[in-house]
């Protein structure tokens, strides 16, 4: 199905221009849609891909109060698998989480299933995530708290990606983990060695006995396909190497914010790898991690690109982000507070209440969205609104 990588990627770029990933769905969504079942939720993502920022959503006329010069707006679809969609969430969450920071470093773990679970992964995806963020979570407190590691509670938050830099099925957790753990009676912080949290090969052992106890549980309670027969999985899973990785720790609370912005919101693949589409072939960038991180080209029929994209959409109303510990929602105000004071630091200053778009954007990037484009001077003001698909002056589509 793949074409040879090449190794000059901005070349297939300009030789036939970057297209987005809305016109590869708007081209060659109809064919996938015949083609293959698709759920529910996958179809939503399509639709709203393919209609996002263009007039089927609607919008509004914008007006410069100097010049006059007029411009269409059009509604975002705000689905999180769009990637003209993600900027200003990841934004506003990243802000939202930079008031949540301790002065401490933070280390980044990440906990990878086998790809023997792929398929189960893909018939029962709420009950696969939910284990790996359960068993993962479980995994790091239980090192935590033993009293011959920290002998404390740590600060999860967790982030999960289902693939690969080739759209392939690769299920992973990344981690952003404290430091340090607040201990049991909230006396004291305890602060984790400078470069070493815990041992990875010793996680990865109660990792993988966390995650087979829970698929033994969920069989016994009919959440698994029945025609699954668990037994030969289960052998298979416990003879083969599970992946915990621990990468460099972050040096304090700027280079977390950093890896917040990168990863968070990312989906699983973005308009600027896309390279070309030409004959009904997507031509994108990828990182050949197991070839020295060489930057390649990969070559794929429309239709299996879609697919491989459509493979990582995630369950309505699934959270792709969660925190545990002292994050956890329940507790988060307290833990941290009591933290904050046995490390004698204050709170960092909190976004402001019911920022607008332009406010956040003007106050992050010192840029005004409102600025006339054309004349420089004057000011964008909304002037009419634009109902769905309905034609308008000067409309263009924004995508």
């Amino acid at each position: 199905m793949c074409a040879p990588s090449t190794p000059d990627a901005s070349a297939v770029g300009r030789e036939t221009g970057r297209p987005r990933l809305a016109q590869i769905v708007r081209a060659h969504g109809q064919v996938l849609r015949r083609s293959h079942r698709l759920a529910a939720v996958q179809q939503r993502a399509l639709r709203a891909i393919e209609t996002c920022r263009t007039p089927a959503l609607g919008g509004h006329l914008e007006r410069c109060d100097r010049c006059g010069a007029t411009r269409a707006v059009y509604h975002s679809c705000r689905n999180r698998h769009c990637p003209q969609c993600q900027a200003l969430a990841q934004t506003r969450w990243v802000e939202a989480r930079r008031a949540e920071l301790l002065p401490i470093p933070y280390f980044h773990v990440v906990f990878t299933l086998p790809h023997a679970l792929n398929a189960l992964a893909q018939s029962r995806p709420r009950l696969v995530y939910s284990l790996l963020f359960q068993c993962a979570a479980a995994t790091l407190q239980t090192f935590a708290r033993d009293p011959r590691r920290l002998g404390g509670e740590l600060g999860i938050t967790a982030v999960l990606h289902t693939w690969g830099q080739n759209l392939a099925q690769h299920v992973h957790l990344h981690c952003m983990v404290t430091g340090g753990a607040l201990a049991a009676d909230g006396s004291r912080w305890i602060a984790a060695r400078k470069h070493f949290l815990f041992p990875v090969r010793a996680l990865s052992k109660v990792f993988r006995g966390k995650v087979l106890a829970a698929l033994r549980d969920a069989h016994t309670r009919g959440s698994l396909p029945p025609e699954m027969d668990t037994s030969p999985l289960l052998r298979t899973l416990r003879g083969t190497p599970w992946v915990v990785y621990a990468k460099p720790p972050f040096g304090g609370p700027e280079p977390v914010l950093a890896y917040l912005g990168r990863y968070t919101h990312r989906i699983a693949i973005g308009n600027e790898r896309l390279l070309a589409l030409r004959g009904g072939v997507v031509h994108f960038r990828w990182r050949d991690y197991a070839d020295a991180n060489r930057t390649k080209v990969m070559a794929l029929p429309a239709e299996e690109f879609l697919r491989r994209f459509l493979l990582h959409v995630l369950p309505t109303g699934f959270q792709r982000i969660r925190h545990f510990g002292l994050l956890a929602n329940r507790r988060r105000a307290g833990a941290l507070a009591r933290c904050r004071e046995l490390l004698h630091a204050s709170a960092p200053p909190a976004p402001p209440p019911g920022e607008s778009r332009a406010e956040l954007v003007a106050r992050l990037t010192g840029f005004d969205l409102l600025h006339c484009p054309v004349c420089r001077e004057g000011t964008l003001r909304v002037v009419a609104s634009l109902a769905p698909g309905a034609p308008a002056p000067e409309v263009r589509d924004t995508s």
